[in-house]
C-alpha cells in the first residue's frame, strides 16, 4: 500500500499528544492563575468542568458510529453528518475544559491552539487516506460537511447502528482521565495556597 494510500500512523499523534499533555502539566506547576480564588475563579472552573461533561457525552456519542466501521466504511449519520471529525472536536471541547478549570484563560487558549494544530494535521492526513479510499463519495462529502465546526442543520439520524464495544470501552476509559485531572488541579492548587508550591509566573 502507498504511502498516500496507507492510514495515517496514530503512533505519530498520539506520541504528540502525550508531549503536550508532559509539557502543559509542568505549566501548570510553575504558573499561578490570575483568578485563583473568588467568584471569578469558581465561574471559570465550572465552566471548564461542565465543558469536560460534554466532551465525553461526545467522544461516547462519535464512538458510536465510528467504531466498527473506522477506516473501511465511510460513516456519514450521526454527528459525522454535522462535522467530519466530532471526536477531535470533542477532545479539543475537553482540552479548553481542563485549561479553564485551571483558572487561566491564557493557559486554556494555548493548550487548545497547540492540541488543535496536532489535530488539523492528523485530519489531513485522514482525508488523504479517506479520498484514497472512497473516491468521489468522499469528496462530497467532504464538500458538504464541515471539517470540525457542527452544521446541526445537516444533521442526519439512522434507524440502526452497530458499535464497537471494545471501541467504546476504551473510549470511555480515555475520556475519564479528563475528569482524574480535575482533583489533581484541585491538589495543585491547595499546594500553592499552603505555600508548598512556588510559582513562576501568574497569568490571566
Amino acid at each position: 500500500m502507498s504511502e498516500m494510500t496507507a492510514a495515517f500512523n496514530q503512533k505519530k499523534r498520539i506520541a504528540w499528544l502525550w508531549l503536550l499533555a508532559v509539557l502543559f502539566v509542568a505549566a501548570l506547576l510553575l504558573i499561578k492563575p490570575y483568578w485563583h480564588e473568588g467568584p471569578v475563579h469558581e465561574a471559570i472552573e465550572d465552566t471548564g468542568l461542565i465543558l469536560v461533561f460534554f466532551a465525553i457525552l461526545g467522544r461516547l456519542w462519535s464512538i458510536l458510529y465510528i467504531g466498527a466501521h473506522k477506516n473501511r466504511h465511510l460513516v456519514e449519520i450521526g454527528p459525522y453528518s454535522m462535522t467530519r471529525n466530532p471526536l477531535y472536536l470533542s477532545s479539543l471541547l475537553g482540552i479548553l475544559g481542563v485549561g479553564l478549570m485551571f483558572g487561566s484563560l491564557v493557559v486554556a487558549v494555548v493548550m487548545t491552539a497547540a492540541f488543535y494544530a496536532v489535530f488539523r494535521y492528523t485530519v489531513r492526513r485522514e482525508a488523504e487516506f479517506l479520498l484514497a479510499t472512497f473516491g468521489k463519495a468522499y469528496a462530497d462529502y467532504a464538500a458538504r460537511t464541515p471539517l470540525f465546526i457542527p452544521d446541526p442543520r445537516l444533521y442526519r439520524k439512522a434507524r440502526t447502528t452497530t458499535f464497537s464495544q471494545k471501541a467504546l470501552t476504551s473510549t470511555f476509559l480515555d475520556s475519564l482521565l479528563l475528569l482524574a485531572l480535575f482533583p489533581v488541579i484541585e491538589g495543585i492548587e491547595h499546594l500553592r495556597a499552603s505555600g508548598h508550591l512556588p510559582h513562576v509566573a501568574t497569568l490571566f
